[in-house]
């Protein structure tokens, strides 16, 4: 399968590898275009892997079979809009991000949308990509052209295991980003690692309560002492990580919080509700990316 990968983080190259080494013809896109990418990834097995991939060539974009954006929130529509004429209509798109909002971003798209979200664990020093824990990856049809894409989650699967095809991945999207909404503001308020979030019940509690409203007001169940399980169960199970923001916000990028915080706010407001803790949440780490010295510099720069 030709395959377009845009955004080579540490997700990126982690999915670059996989799909290389099951034989498909890969290649990934960067913001700043050069003809290859030197992918190193370490598995947690002690593999790696070692090659140099094709990069930004329009032809292969020109007829890729499908194309996958593994870039933060913020930066989606940025990238993807500028190339969605060199995309054929009929060739999927796979969005994988943290947080909710681009979908919105990029309509009207006439393409066939996926959405999905990894609990792979990776990151990334000097170019060295460290899979450091296996996950599952959810994906499913955003809009009726997606629909009859449901092969992908199994090609996807043999690459890099394991993923699965929901029919719903709005609910999955939402379980996600209620993980984010709590664990990411509150690790960058107290500046500790996920597993010293348990010290914070009541903030826990109370974030929990305000998303369920707003996700009841979605039209979606919600199971409180259910979710709540599934929160702790992340925070003991990342117990030694730090969340994606605390690390953004360490080395003074941009972070996506009005993708999580901020879209659960959007979503609130249109139903007349109030959130008064993930407000204050909000507001926090939006005033500490305004203390950045090179933050309105760094808005437009790299994916």
């Amino acid at each position: 399968m030709k395959i377009t990968l845009i955004g080579c983080g540490a997700i990126g190259k982690l999915w670059l590898s996989s799909l290389t080494l099951q034989g498909h013809e890969t290649q990934g896109w960067l913001r700043v275009a050069q003809s290859d990418l030197f992918v190193d990834v370490n598995d947690p097995s002690g593999r790696t892997f070692r090659e140099l991939i094709p990069c930004n060539n329009i032809n292969h974009l020109q007829t890729s079979e499908l194309v996958i954006v593994c870039l933060k929130a913020w930066q989606v529509s940025d990238a993807l809009l500028p190339l969605l004429g060199n995309i054929p209509e009929n060739t999927p798109i796979l969005l994988l991000h943290n947080g909710m909002g681009t979908i919105e971003e990029l309509a009207p798209i006439r393409h066939p949308i996926l959405a999905g979200v990894t609990t792979h664990a990776a990151w990334q020093k000097n170019n060295q990509v460290f899979h450091v824990a296996h996950g599952i990856t959810h994906i499913g049809a955003i809009n009726s052209q997606a629909q009859a894409y449901y092969p992908i989650a199994d090609i996807l699967h043999e690459a890099l295991p394991d993923v699965a095809w929901h029919n719903h991945i709005q609910t999955t999207c939402w379980r996600k980003l209620i993980a984010n909404c709590v664990i990411n503001p509150l690790t960058v308020e107290y500046d500790c690692k996920n597993g010293q979030l348990i010290d914070y019940p009541k903030q826990i509690s109370q974030i929990i309560d305000e998303i369920c409203a707003v996700m009841e007001a979605e039209g979606l169940h919600t199971d409180k002492s259910e979710l709540t399980e599934y929160i702790y169960s992340i925070i003991y199970n990342t117990s030694a990580n730090y969340s994606s923001m605390l690390q953004d916000v360490r080395n003074n990028r941009r972070t996506e919080i009005d993708y999580i915080t901020g879209f659960l706010i959007k979503q609130a407001r249109a139903h007349g509700l109030s959130t008064p803790e993930n407000d204050r949440l909000y507001h926090l780490v939006k005033n500490r990316e305004q203390q950045y010295d090179d933050f309105r510099s760094n808005l437009h720069r790299s994916w």
